[in-house]
């Protein structure tokens, strides 16, 4: 005999440590999936304190105030089941949980047993892993509650709940986004669904938190381990669906948890469940990872408005357009600060783009400034050439002028580097490394083109002729990036072959590139770590992003 269950998968963005905050939007979610008839709802990982709380943990009082929370919400709980994801303790230790309530009471605890400690991922160091993997009773059906990693283990706890009568299993996660993650979740969580004989309820946390970004995509797989609902990208959305499944088997009853011995008569009301979206494009999910990262690490830290160094070039015409998206015209401000190096199309282009995307353009010119400085240092200098060191005067100055709109405005300034600067040191120290937020700081310099390019696909913003000319900082005549740097379509594939799959030199060269220029750039890498320690945080876009996934000693002679 066949029976109904409404689920609804709660696919929220949080913020750390608002717990209050936090707290209302799920009983705002809560209230809502009731009114839908539904009989569950379930809640991303860490729905309570956010995700990833780090050394919040340590503070006794957090976890003690999240403790709270998890009681007030279990008062806003009726003829409802809510699957919930908080931080539980036990004497000295911490887990990481899923609360199942109902009717104001909290029936059950799982505790996260397979905890991740690689990538952007510490678990180990907060939290106690889980020991048991329990099964709950629903009425007439069994299920279990998982989190997250527990999912990407053939012999995890899935298969225990399976074998203890499960017949869904709900896993809440906080997993991150990056380039290809869709794909590998699908790929783990299909064949784990159809060798277990299990449902597969996967609620997915969304929205940024620091240089994180969660895509959400929570999904429902059938026993056969194909996808029958599929959330939307990148958008908070509390989504309902109704699972047909046959009654437990008796003697799965006896070792489950009872939540309900009888699902509460509700009035259901029509759903209308949409198609489940088609998979985006790389770049159309990218883009979208960075303008919500952006958008929520700007507003999250109380800013409202934002200030960039337009230059003419492709990487800040990336930022200025990702930026009106996020926060809206009128809250981005460009400015454009040319020296005696920067020309005339450098200044349109830069005008041009402003003008196209509707935002305050303002052009402060460092060359007097730059003046001052060199006739303060030339008694210090005297008998050295000019090099570098004026080169970075430039962008200092630049660097000073915008934070100096920072302070007086109160604008965050967003820096305009992209990956394969910052792996190389193509940047300068307090300069244009100088900022608040380094938006693009995890995007090759290629899918930098590619992601102006599909930007220009819904509007023409960005000039043409930014996507032809020659990158270039303009700090010396005729300077172009290719003086110091291979071309980006050969420093590309080398930057990810050594950062992100770590191979060595010679595994690189194997694979077809010039020695010289391998060695050229694993050195420019390695030479640059007290760079990239001093920069600001940015989006995490690809399976390795420097910060929490790559952490390399600074002092450090392995070659």
């Amino acid at each position: 005999m066949k029976s109904s269950l409404r689920i609804a998968i709660s696919q929220i963005n949080q913020t750390v440590g608002d717990l209050d905050g936090n707290l209302k939007k799920m009983s705002e979610h809560i209230r809502k999936a009731a009114s839908m008839g539904c009989d569950i709802v379930a809640f991303p990982e860490l729905a309570i304190t956010g995700y990833p709380p780090e050394d919040l943990l340590h503070k006794e009082q957090f976890v003690t105030d999240n403790l709270k929370a998890l009681k007030k919400l279990a008062g806003h709980v009726n003829d409802i089941t809510v699957v919930a994801g908080f931080v539980d303790r036990k004497g000295k230790h911490i887990y990481n949980a899923a609360a199942v309530i109902y009717k104001k009471e909290i029936k059950g605890i799982y505790h996260k047993m397979l905890l991740p400690n690689y990538g952007v991922f510490d678990e180990k160091r907060y939290f106690t892993h889980g020991e048991e993997p329990p099964v709950f009773k629903l009425g007439g059906h069994i299920f279990g509650v998982s989190i997250c990693e527990d999912m990407w283990h053939r012999n995890g706890p899935t298969r225990a709940q399976a074998a203890a009568g499960a017949q869904f299993i709900i896993n809440i996660n906080a997993s991150p986004y990056h380039v290809g993650k869709t794909r590998e979740r699908e790929e783990t969580l299909r064949p784990l669904a159809k060798q277990n004989g299990v449902y597969i309820v996967y609620a997915n946390l969304t929205g940024g938190q620091d240089e994180l970004v969660f895509d959400g995509q929570s999904m429902v797989i059938d026993k056969d381990g194909e996808i029958m609902h599929r959330l939307d990208a990148f958008k908070e959305d509390l989504f309902t669906f109704d699972l047909e499944i046959p009654l437990a088997r008796k003697f799965a009853a006896k070792k489950a948890i009872l939540v309900a011995d009888k699902l509460p008569r509700k009035k259901k009301p029509a759903i209308k469940i949409k198609e489940c979206p088609e998979p985006l494009a790389v770049e159309t999910k990218t883009y979208r990872a960075l303008v919500m990262g952006l958008e929520d690490y700007v507003k999250k830290n109380g800013f409202k408005k934002v200030v960039i160094g337009l230059s003419g070039g492709i990487d800040s015409s990336l930022v200025a357009a990702l930026a009106v998206d996020a926060l809206g015209k009128e809250n981005v401000n460009g400015i454009f600060m040319p020296s005696q190096y920067s020309s005339i199309d450098s200044k349109v282009d830069a005008e041009r783009l402003a003008s196209n995307l509707g935002i305050n353009f303002m052009v402060v010119s460092v060359q007097s400034i730059l003046k001052m400085y060199l006739l303060a240092l030339e008694p210090h200098f005297t008998g050295k050439p000019r090099d570098i060191t004026e080169e970075n005067l430039q962008a200092r100055i630049r660097g000073n002028i915008l934070m100096a709109f920072s302070n007086k405005f109160g604008w965050m300034v967003l820096t305009t580097g992209n990956k394969s600067e910052m792996s190389t040191g193509y940047a300068t120290l307090y300069g244009d490394m100088a900022g608040g937020f380094a938006v693009i700081k995890d995007v090759p310099k290629m899918l930098v083109y590619k992601l102006c390019r599909y930007r220009n696909s819904i509007s023409r913003v960005i000039p043409d002729r930014v996507f032809t000319k020659a990158p270039t900082a303009e700090l010396r005549m005729d300077q172009k990036d290719s003086d110091t740097l291979p071309s980006y379509e050969t420093l590309d594939p080398i930057l990810k072959a050594y950062i992100e799959e770590d191979e060595d030199a010679n595994e690189i060269v194997a694979s077809g590139f010039d020695r010289a220029t391998v060695l050229k750039v694993s050195d420019m890498v390695d030479k640059s770590e007290y760079k990239r320690r001093q920069s600001p945080p940015g989006i995490k876009i690809t399976p390795k992003a420097f910060g929490k996934d790559r952490r390399m000693p600074i002092t450090n002679r392995y070659k």
